[in-house]
Parts: C-alpha cells; sequence; structure tokens
C-alpha cells in the first residue's frame, strides 16, 4: 500500500472539512495520482463524494465501532494501488465519544494508522489568535502529527500572510494554503438526489472548478510529500477471507433512495460465502427471483415518497418475499419503507409496503444522532440476546406502531438503554445501522439463516 497519507481535520463542525477534502483529491486525480478516499466516523454521505471524485470506494474508519487492528486492516486493504490516501475527519479534531478522552476521534484515527494531519482552521475575524488556537490542538495531546495548517474564510491575501506568519512562528508547522470567504463555495445537497446527480456526473463540473480554485492558493505538491510517513505495520484477521460458496443470494435494494451500504458490510456478505444481486425499488424493479435473503439499507425513501408508494409491483413482491420467511434486514429507510406510510414535513402521507404496522412522520429536528450498542431481541435471526454489536442512528423522523409489536433490538447510546423496532419471523428491522465488522458473527447468522431458508 501507499505510505502517503493524511487526516484533514478541522478545529470544529462547518469548518470546510468536506470542501478541502474533495478540492484536494480533486486536485491530486488532476495531477495524476491515485486517491484512495476516507472518512471518520458513521457517515454515509461524504464518502459518496470521495467516491465520485476518486473513482474508488472511499471507506468508513471508526474506532469505537471497531477494535484498532481492524481499524488498521480496513484502511490497508482499501488503500492497495492507491498513491495516496486522503483521510477526512469527523466535528473537530478530539471530539468523539467522551469530553474526556479521545476515543472515537479523529485524534485517536490519526494516532492509530500514524497518519500526518492537515489542520483545518476558520480565521475570519482573527489574525495572531489564530496561533494560539493551532497551539492549543498541539499540545492538548503530543500523540497526533499535525504537520500543517489550511487557513479557511481569510478576508484577503494581506489577511492570509498576516495569519500565515502569526502560526509558523508560533507553532512551527507550515501554512499551506488558503481559500477566501468571498469564494463562497457551496457543496452541492447533501441530500436530496445527491447519488442519482453523481451517477449522471452532474458534480463533476463542481469537482473540477473545486480542483482548480483549490490547486491556485493551496500547495498540493508540499501536501503530497508532507503525507509521506511509516508503513503500518498489521496483521490480517482472516476477516476477508473467503469462505466456501454457501450457495445462496442475498438482494440488495440500491438506488437514490436506498443506498447508505458500508461497503465492509457487502464485502463481509461475500466474504462469508454468499451472493449479491442488486435491485433498485425506485425504479419499478422487484424483487429477483430465485434470491434467499433481502437487504433493505438506509437512505432518503422520504425524499422519493410519491415515487415508491407508485410501485405496487415492487411492493407486492417485498410483501410476498418477507411473508414468504425470507431472512429480510431493513435499516433505517428501508425500515421506514416496511411501514404502512411516510408523511412528510408538509403533513402528505404517502403509502408504503404494509408491512409494518405503523407510520413514520418526517419532522425538521434530528430525532436521533449517535452510536449504539445493540443485542437482540429473542428470536432475532441475525442478532440474539446474548450477542452485542455495534452501530448507530441518524435520523429525521419518528415512527408510532399502530399496534402492539415485538421490538428487533435493545440498544444503549448516550442516553440509556431502548427498545428499537420490529421483529416478526425472518424480518428484522429498525432505525439502527449495523456496521458487520463490529461482529462478523451477525454475518455468518444471516447466511445460515438463508441456507436454511433456502431448504424449506
Amino acid at each position: 500500500m501507499s505510505s502517503r497519507r493524511l487526516v484533514i481535520a478541522g478545529t470544529g463542525s462547518g469548518v470546510g472539512k468536506t470542501t478541502f477534502t474533495i478540492g484536494i483529491m480533486a486536485a491530486l486525480q488532476k495531477k495524476g495520482y491515485q486517491v484512495q478516499g476516507f472518512k471518520c466516523g458513521p457517515d454515509y454521505i461524504d464518502p459518496s463524494y470521495h467516491t465520485a471524485v476518486t473513482g474508488r470506494v472511499s471507506r468508513n474508519l471508526d474506532s469505537w465501532m471497531f477494535d484498532h487492528e481492524t481499524v488498521k486492516e480496513l484502511l490497508v486493504r482499501a488503500s492497495t494501488g492507491a498513491d495516496i490516501s486522503i483521510i477526512e475527519g469527523v466535528m473537530g479534531f478530539y471530539d468523539g465519544k467522551s469530553p474526556l478522552n479521545d476515543a472515537g476521534s479523529t485524534a485517536e484515527i490519526s494516532v492509530i494508522t500514524d497518519s500526518p494531519v492537515l489542520l483545518i482552521v476558520n480565521c475570519a475575524s482573527m489574525a495572531r489568535s489564530v496561533a494560539a488556537i493551532v497551539k492549543g490542538f498541539q499540545i492538548l495531546s503530543d500523540k497526533p502529527n499535525i504537520i500543517g495548517v489550511i487557513a479557511n474564510q481569510v478576508g484577503s491575501v494581506n489577511h492570509y500572510k498576516i495569519v500565515k506568519a502569526a502560526i509558523e512562528q508560533e507553532c512551527g508547522i507550515p501554512v499551506l494554503g488558503y481559500l477566501k470567504r468571498e469564494n463562497g463555495i457551496d457543496i452541492p445537497s447533501r441530500q436530496l438526489g445527491l447519488i442519482p446527480a453523481i451517477e449522471r456526473g452532474e458534480l463533476n463540473p463542481f469537482f473540477d472548478q473545486l480542483a482548480s480554485l483549490i490547486s491556485e492558493t493551496v500547495d498540493i505538491d508540499h501536501i503530497y510529500e508532507l503525507a509521506k510517513t511509516s508503513e503500518i505495520a498489521h496483521f490480517s484477521s482472516g476477516l476477508f477471507n473467503q469462505r466456501p460458496d454457501r450457495g445462496v443470494t442475498i438482494a440488495v435494494a440500491k438506488d437514490a433512495a436506498f443506498n447508505f451500504y458500508y461497503e465492509e458490510n457487502l464485502e463481509l456478505l461475500r466474504a462469508y460465502g454468499a451472493s449479491l444481486v442488486f435491485f433498485s425499488p425506485l425504479n419499478g424493479e422487484a424483487v429477483p427471483e430465485n434470491v434467499d435473503g433481502l437487504y433493505i439499507g438506509g437512505g432518503f425513501p422520504e425524499e422519493f415518497a410519491a415515487e415508491l408508494s407508485k410501485q405496487e409491483s415492487v411492493k407486492q413482491s417485498i410483501r410476498h418475499a418477507v411473508k414468504s420467511g425470507m431472512p429480510t434486514l431493513a435499516e433505517c429507510g428501508g425500515f421506514m419503507y416496511l411501514t404502512d406510510s411516510i408523511t412528510d414535513t408538509k403533513g402528505k402521507t404517502y403509502a408504503m409496503t404494509g408491512i409494518i404496522p405503523g407510520a413514520v412522520r418526517m419532522q425538521e429536528k434530528l430525532a436521533a444522532l449517535g452510536y449504539r450498542d445493540i443485542s437482540g431481541t429473542p428470536g432475532n435471526f441475525i442478532i440474539d440476546e446474548n450477542q452485542m454489536a455495534k452501530g448507530h442512528e441518524f435520523h429525521y423522523s419518528t415512527f408510532t406502531a399502530s399496534e402492539e409489536i415485538q421490538p428487533a433490538y435493545e440498544t444503549t447510546g448516550r442516553f440509556g438503554k431502548k427498545a428499537e423496532g420490529y421483529l416478526n419471523g425472518n424480518l428484522v428491522a429498525g432505525y439502527t445501522h449495523f456496521h458487520f465488522a463490529s461482529t462478523p458473527d451477525l454475518v455468518e447468522q444471516w447466511v445460515n439463516a438463508c441456507v436454511r431458508h433456502q431448504q424449506q
């Protein structure tokens, strides 16, 4: 693998990490380098941009969901054949699971992977004070290796020169470039239509424009040199080793409405002996024939509720698959799609598949966000009550059951334990997103359930 890696970190959320990450990736691509993207933490949107820019599937690195050796293994596997790996941070550099340590933070990922760090700082309305901010990030912990700074939101070239002089004198690291405040780079929508826009190539002109803009005021060649670091010493866990073919196929819903899948989840299903076949409910594609399992991931079904509600033959095929006992996992958007209806923020209601008794209502404010420890409830084919997996929740809707239902999970987050989701036979559904690398037994149990279903 390449021994050039770089973490692009920010002093806080909204400081411009994604703008600089995709801009630097695009600028490196223009210079002819193969770039591999990564995102710290549980995020599906930013990796979609990385993948579109680099042409390589971006991966998530998460030091809370995986043990540290797995973080290294995922990084090494995905970086094979790349000239440089760019790891986009999450939130502020030191923000993670707890305010008292670095667990789960971008800082921790940079240390585990021995990756140099480029720190992005919002310099608006500051001069020498910016050096105090950078200095604070340097001395809070002596473990990360902050190798340079990028100044965002500078008022003028003169303002940039002042900031650069202060940081370089007081902090002893180079300032490698800037973006001006009036550049007003707006990343295209992080929600509605993002995936189809990427697939149609509509964002390519934006990526080109951003690469040109960044190349004018950021020293890309110097960044490439500073990204040089050690080879990662790691031992293959065998997690992704190919097991014998089990002769089962899992249908995966994948389109603009359902596209939140960790690539490793799909790779692990294949590694454990299942074949995958993709279909698009949004485009009127029914559950494929001769499949033994069904996976409906997260996404934005609410944004496409009108189209999804009209696809009667698709809904019928999903009802038939679930009713037949096909081992089905529906996560977040997939869970919403299996309910009776989705009501949007304007109050308009759309009929969904009607498999789960109850209704989903969208709201403007976040309903849940955060990591989850997950255990199953009795009868759950993918995770039982004695097992624990890791995942996360992130949604703007609430579900109200219309009758008494059996939850699929018991999840624990920072606000304590709660019952979550819906379990009925071989249907496991809920707002919870799993990462199978946290507990690979789940993959084996799912594939085994598919084998049993096939043999019935």
